[in-house]
């Protein structure tokens, strides 16, 4: 996002004004779009993590969605199915008996479990 000091912000993002003109992003762009927004997400909070600006927050929060959102659609992808997907092995790999409280990556858990 551009002037995000003085709150004039984009009314919509990119995506939703190329998909009004009739032409969607292939996946690879919508990749890097979703990159790009998410590092302006990260950019609300870089010089202070406590203190931030919750509207641009929200605006740049948006962005990455809508961006999420329009890949989903492009690869015929279904949201809840992914992420519970992603959930599932994740608890495969980090079992809550194993991981609760710890921050090691998945190997050194099991290695632990080893032991």
């Amino acid at each position: 996002g551009e002037n995000h000091d003085t709150g004039n912000h984009r009314p919509h993002p990119p995506v939703l004004r190329r998909a009004r003109l009739g032409t969607v992003p292939h996946a690879g762009e919508s990749g890097k779009s979703i990159s790009i927004e998410a590092n302006e997400l990260l950019e609300c909070f870089q010089w202070d993590e406590e203190h931030f600006d919750l509207q641009h927050v929200r605006e740049e929060l948006a962005d990455v969605i809508v961006y999420c959102r329009n890949m989903l659609d492009e690869l015929g992808l279904d949201e809840d199915e992914i992420v519970n997907s992603k959930m599932d092995k994740n608890e495969a790999k980090y079992p809550v008996e194993l991981a609760k409280g710890r921050a090691d990556k998945y190997t050194e858990l099991r290695n632990r479990q080893k032991e």
